[in-house]
């Protein structure tokens, strides 16, 4: 079974540590990620740039507006996201729990949907509609 695992930054915390420090969290991050590759249980990630580089969506009256930056403000941002093969939710916690990214924010772990069917349906409902 697939999970996201979604890795946020503690901004604050992470200016607080010294350079050798953070690079430090940096090659341990890495190291395990390497690891969870040769295992099979990595399936995909990505780092993310910072907040400022964020744009926003939201529908306001009919139309889509365009903000810059997350939608909340908080000291955490998203930093990035791990997707793994885990058994089921306790095994994935048990691998994140084990990631050196717990020492700069938390992480949140989802179960992946399978929109396979959903996407088969609605294929077939716009076939039909434009028949």
């Amino acid at each position: 079974m697939k999970f996201v695992c979604f890795g946020y930054l503690d901004a604050e915390k992470w200016a607080l540590l010294s350079s050798d420090r953070q690079t430090a969290l940096i090659d341990a991050c890495f190291a395990y990620d390497e690891l969870l590759q040769a295992s099979g249980i990595w399936a995909g990630g990505e780092g993310l740039q910072g907040p400022p580089t964020a744009r926003t969506l939201r529908l306001d009256s009919g139309k889509v507006a365009v903000t810059d930056g997350p939608f909340a403000e908080t000291k955490e941002h998203l930093g990035g996201l791990l997707i793994i093969e885990a058994r089921d939710i306790d095994h994935a916690v048990e691998i994140m729990s084990q990631h050196p990214g717990v020492n700069m924010g938390p992480w949140e772990i989802r179960p992946t949907f399978d929109l396979a069917p959903m996407i088969r349906e609605s294929q077939t409902r716009r076939a039909s509609a434009g028949s």
